[in-house]
């Protein structure tokens, strides 16, 4: 008999045409994993199934098909030679002229539903994705591997082949609006993508959709595991959509990839400079979610949702230029105002799709305050049956984050989400929720009296990471685009830092191929993390956590150093456990000499004080009319001390200042500070700063002024309390 747990499985399914992606259902098994596998090892790398190559015109179908055809031994059919001009008795230019753009794309799927093949590679037509019936009917027994070939690329192609008309190219519309406009269907019906980055031979192409097929197949390969797991143990391998569910690693550990992380050639990097924001979005997390676990075009979905209209800005993370040799990554245009805006108005979707259908979560969060107001709003996103389904509970520091930062919180609480001050400081919370995951009577009661599991939105989830990682390599890729640097140049990054996981994305997307030099850790006066990268000594030992005018980074016990420790240590879980074991039990622990050498290889560190936090401010705002939030200040503080200035620094801007508006005040030395936070703001906006304040926090300040949220001591068994309170509330109603 199943019991509906934390633990799940998976179940294959059919999605559109042949795609086999995983669904979260049971309790998973070794029998269930084998079967699968045995499953795989019974195809060859196409079988019976057809290889569908779909493409814009010129980017190399054709010849890409008869190599791969031949490098398998299989049939290889172009859809314009062997299945249009046969059936039509004319070549494809001649049946458009004779009908025109439109008839032709119905006339051209009539073709291709009467045809039909097995275990061959077929090379489409650029317009055949653009009739829906005929695309079904080629999806059912084949996988469709998209040739993503830049557009500019494309466009030289086509003018080197003489190629003056193109399906759908009436006067006046250029070849670059019909190729955008066809994206859209390109998007529509791939199960993988082949990025064709400039330069690359026919054959290397075929390589690399071989590879990809091959992925796509193996998606038993792609599993994660807990940064605490011991080699000589058995291994708890989870797919990406366990792990985001699940949130925390049994053991107590964090999920990383088993096999490491995906890696893109500087080619493949090259391609993406003239691409949109959501473009690198989908292709990079295309390199990190099976298809199995989210189907491409799936995934293409949530991530135009995500970074559709939810931002004031259209570039999602612009990039500025300060001064010097300095430049802003600007973090803050998502609805509530901070960095984690990137993050949480993706993964709620993520989670959302990854999650049993008939499963009630909770979602526990522990903040120092720009991730509650995140979390609270990216989830109230959420069709309205998910929200039926999935609640969300943000614990924080009552007298630990600023007014208006509180006040964004309560705002924040929607149908299915809610804040709770707990009086006490961040670290308590974030250890609180760690202890209530993996008390395993606790969770198993919520399941068997609830039918409620628990999950976790802060960046130990994996999915919380994730995201972050894309815009660290956006902002590089901005660079090269403003002819700032050449692709290869080095950069540095100065990131304000409490719980490592902003920088370690940095991190990670220096390890897939960004040619980042240093990641310099910024600290305000809770500088563990700088005494840590500088002697390899983290140590808690006596030391007090302070509140500061930067609270998103008044952080002692910062939770992804784990997952970095363990990557340096080459997947060294024992050695993890050890080490976080002593922090835990003796309130420190030292990197062995080694370990130190290869922490410093990346980074290096810093703090500022307070005085010096408001006095970046107020220089910055007096030479340049810019207004720094207290925490860019401090990474400008940092990066001034310790960049070297022979290649450019892109310093994170994690929040927009106005969410920290009396310290600003202050800084900018306005005697006046009124205590009501829309009083500040408007007194803010007076002095028409750049950038403007922020909108969107003024308006949800507006509308919900008098919106009340709990308080609560600093005991787990309390925390436990509401959490049970909130699963009556919010999910019992349901029965």
């Amino acid at each position: 008999m199943f019991h509906v747990v934390r633990y799940q499985c998976l179940k294959l399914t059919q999605n559109v045409g042949s795609s086999v992606h995983r669904k979260l259902i049971f309790p998973r098994t070794l029998a269930f994993a084998q079967l699968w596998k045995s499953w795989l090892s019974t195809l060859s790398l196409a079988g019976d199934q057809n290889i569908v190559l779909m493409g814009p015109p010129g980017a190399g179908k054709t010849t890409v098909g008869r190599i791969v055809g031949h490098k398998l031994g299989c049939h290889v059919i172009d859809v314009d030679d062997d299945v249009l001009e046969t059936t039509w008795n004319m070549s494809v230019t001649e049946k458009l002229q004779d009908v025109g753009s439109r008839q032709f794309i119905e006339e051209e799927g009539k073709a291709l539903l009467k045809f039909s093949a097995s275990g061959s590679v077929i090379s489409l037509s650029g317009s055949n994705p653009m009739h829906a019936a005929s695309m079904q009917h080629v999806k059912k027994n084949g996988i469709v591997v998209y040739l993503d070939v830049p557009t500019r690329d494309i466009i030289d192609r086509l003018e080197l082949m003489k190629v003056d008309r193109i399906v759908g190219q009436d006067s006046g519309i250029s070849v670059r609006d019909i190729l955008q406009f066809r994206k859209q269907f390109y998007k529509k019906w791939f199960d993988i993508r082949v990025r064709c980055e400039g330069g690359l031979t026919a054959e290397a192409v075929a390589d690399k959709v071989l590879d990809a097929v091959k992925r796509y197949q193996d998606s038993e390969s792609e599993t994660f595991i807990s940064t605490r797991h011991i080699r000589s143990e058995m291994c708890e391998q989870k797919y990406f959509t366990e792990a985001v569910v699940e949130g925390l690693a049994s053991d107590g550990g964090l999920f990383v990839p088993e096999k490491g992380l995906p890696t893109f050639s500087a080619g493949e990097w090259q391609s993406l400079v003239e691409a949109t924001y959501i473009e690198r979005a989908q292709i990079i997390l295309e390199r990190f979610i099976h298809p199995a676990d989210i189907p491409a075009f799936k995934l293409g979905e949530i991530v135009e949702i995500a970074y559709g209209e939810n931002f004031t800005c259209s570039k999602i993370a612009p990039l500025r230029y300060l001064t010097g040799n300095q430049f802003l990554l600007e973090l803050f245009h998502g609805p509530t105002a901070s960095f984690k805006d990137l993050a949480l108005q993706l993964m709620p979707h993520l989670f959302a799709y990854c999650i049993p259908k008939r499963c009630n979560y909770l979602v526990l969060v522990a903040t120092s305050g720009d991730t509650g107001s995140a979390v609270l709003d990216g989830f109230s996103r959420l069709s309205d049956t998910d929200k039926q389904r999935i609640a969300v509970v943000t614990f924080f520091p009552e007298d630990g984050v600023s007014q208006i930062q509180k006040s964004q919180m309560i705002s924040c609480q929607r149908e299915n989400g809610w804040s709770v001050g707990v009086r006490s400081d961040f670290d308590f919370c974030q250890t609180a929720i760690k202890e209530i995951f993996t008390n395993s009577d606790y969770s198993g009661f919520l399941t068997v009296e609830y039918g409620t599991a628990l999950s976790a939105a802060n960046s130990i989830n994996w999915a919380r990471l994730l995201p972050q990682v894309i815009y660290h390599a956006s902002a590089y890729l901005d660079l090269v685009h403003q002819d700032i640097i050449t692709f290869g140049s080095p950069i540095d990054v100065c990131i304000p830092t409490g719980n490592f996981g902003n920088i370690l994305a940095a991190l990670y997307a220096k390890r897939m191929g960004i040619p980042i030099r240093k990641c310099i850790c910024a600290s305000n006066e809770n500088n563990v993390l700088t005494d840590f990268i500088r002697t390899g000594l983290y140590d808690l030992r006596g030391r007090r956590l302070m509140q500061t005018l930067s609270p998103a980074i008044d952080i002692l016990k910062s939770s992804n150093l784990e997952r970095h420790l363990h990557l340096i240590a080459s997947g060294d879980g024992q050695l993890v456990t050890q080490l976080f074991s002593e922090l835990e039990k003796q309130c420190h622990f030292q990197l062995q000499k080694d370990l130190l050498e290869k922490l410093q290889q990346d980074l290096v560190a810093g703090w500022c004080s307070e005085e010096d936090c408001l006095a970046a401010i107020h220089s910055v705002y007096s030479t340049t009319g810019y207004i720094l939030d207290t925490h860019t200040a401090v990474a400008k503080v940092v990066a001034d001390r310790l960049q070297d200035r022979t290649c450019p620094v892109i310093i994170s801007s994690t929040a927009h200042y106005s969410k920290f508006a009396p310290a600003i005040l202050r800084a900018l030395r306005i005697s006046e500070i009124k205590q009501n936070p829309l009083s500040q703001l408007h007194l803010l906006s007076s002095y028409s700063p750049l950038p403007p304040v922020h909108r969107g926090l003024l308006e949800t300040l507006k509308e919900n002024e008098k919106q009340k949220h709990q308080i609560c001591a600093a005991d787990v068994n309390v925390m436990m309390a509401h959490i049970e309170t909130v699963i009556q509330n919010q999910f019992m109603k349901v029965f």
